[in-house]
């Protein structure tokens, strides 16, 4: 794996740390390890877990999400979708994916709860993947070729899926 996605893989497992441990076992990623493992030994070492490293509310609910964002964006520069001629820069749909996830969650079209700090989140760590991460790859058209990169980009959003709650 190159370098560069390091960083990535490393903010994405943060934050499947903290929805195993932090948020409810009703998200996907939740309900396919307790398929794996009983439901006595995953509350126990949730509970060993939150004792041993107790964190913040914001922590636990807003920096997955900017994380996530952070990850796409950063996996998403450079790329574009050509769609009726023009070109789309992807750079800019993890923003605008993750403040219409809030909206979608305010107008309850969606499971979830609006929150302010999650769009703060989204805006703050976008911004640190736009603006700050040197990154001089050529642009690219995500679907042609399809190779590595495509492939990232599209298993990122599919990430996204792993943190849905069930009702």
């Amino acid at each position: 794996m190159k370098k560069r996605y390091w960083l990535v893989v490393t903010a994405l497992l943060v934050s499947l740390f903290i929805y195993v441990f932090y948020r409810t076992e009703k998200t996907v990623v939740n309900e396919m390890l307790l398929t794996i493992i009983s439901r006595d030994t995953f509350f126990g070492l949730r509970k060993i877990i939150i004792n041993v490293l107790p964190l913040n509310e914001h922590l636990i609910y807003s920096l997955p999400e900017g994380l996530w964002v952070f990850c796409i964006t950063f996996t998403s520069k450079h790329l574009f979708l050509k769609l009726a001629g023009r070109a789309i820069n992807l750079v800019f749909v993890p923003l605008v994916f993750s403040i219409g996830l809030e909206l979608f969650q305010l107008l309850r079209l969606t499971n979830g709860r609006f929150d302010f700090w999650d769009i703060g989140a989204s805006i703050v760590f976008w911004t640190i993947a736009n603006y700050s991460m040197i990154d001089n790859r050529e642009r690219q058209n995500v679907l042609s070729p399809f190779n590595y990169r495509s492939l990232i980009l599209i298993a990122s959003y599919l990430i996204v899926y792993l943190a849905h709650v069930f009702v």
